[in-house]
């Protein structure tokens, strides 16, 4: 029997959420960006890689939201963090280093962020391994596409991109603004919505739960402009226990990345006095 997920699992529909951050994210991209997005949209390996990590994820393990509509919405935060660097004159690794363009950067953070999880259709474990392993000849294949004949800027996208997928648990230091957006980004998607299914399939106490529990007590994270610097990362909560996210997942995200020093990061329990953990 197909899992009964946010997309049939052999099927192409996508769901209503699915449908509309894809427009969201094509309506923030341009040029190249937009055309790898559209190729990474219509590609069935991907959508099925993820369909099943997903089912991996809930049914299997219990935990949360790991499928197209987490990726997505990593894909969107880091395009949001990334737009509001570029809009303070802070240039990406690529570009800094002379090595690639910020249209190079931005398709690398769009393929990392969409193809981050999808060792998890293998496991848990080690799924940042896994998902590189997986995802190297869908972005060559993907990359060929939108490049055909561009053998050192393919070269260049996906080794960032690469670089992104392993770096986004925090496990394996990374060097890049770029792939530091994606980790942070990844952080950011915590929001009560995110552990809605596993909370609803099981009402057992289980290892674990404490994710569950402190993200759904997660009301809004909203990126936008810093006060002190060029990005903010607002955490609002509708109950205490949603620290925890906070403190122990995005936080420790933040840390780790690269792209640290561009960031402010404040969080609020129901409408109270922000607390400043960065920036």
């Amino acid at each position: 029997m197909p899992w009964k997920g946010a997309r049939p699992y052999l099927g192409t529909m996508k769901s209503p959420k699915e449908q509309s951050l894809d427009r969201r994210i094509l309506d923030a991209t341009s040029g190249s960006v937009h055309v790898l997005a559209e190729l990474l949209m219509a590609d069935p390996e991907v959508a099925e890689l993820q369909d099943y990590a997903n089912a991996v994820s809930i049914r299997r393990l219990g935990i949360n939201d790991h499928g197209p509509v987490h990726m997505r919405k990593v894909a969107l935060n880091a395009l949001a963090m990334a737009g509001l660097l570029g809009e303070s004159g802070v240039k990406l690794s690529l570009e800094r280093d002379e090595a690639g363009t910020r249209e190079d950067s931005l398709e690398a953070i769009l393929l990392a962020s969409f193809l981050h999880d999808i060792g998890m259709s293998i496991g848990r474990h080690n799924h940042e391994q896994t998902g590189a392993l997986l995802a190297h000849p869908i972005i060559d294949r993907l990359l060929q596409a939108a490049h055909p004949d561009e053998v050192r800027r393919r070269v260049t996208i996906r080794s960032m991109a690469l670089e992104g997928i392993l770096g986004h648990m925090a496990t394996q230091r990374i060097h890049s603004v770029e792939a530091g957006l994606v980790l942070v980004a990844d952080g950011c998607d915590m929001e009560h919505g995110r552990s809605r299914i596993p909370m609803m399939l099981s009402t057992e106490p289980r290892v674990g739960d404490i994710h569950q529990y402190s993200s759904a007590a997660v009301e809004r994270v909203s990126i936008g402009p810093g006060d002190r610097l060029p990005v903010r990362i607002s955490v609002e909560m509708t109950e205490s226990v949603g620290i925890f996210q906070v403190e122990e997942v995005l936080l420790q995200k933040v840390a780790a990345s690269p792209a640290k020093g561009y960031i402010e990061l404040v969080a609020s329990v129901a409408g109270g006095e922000p607390k400043r953990y960065l920036g």
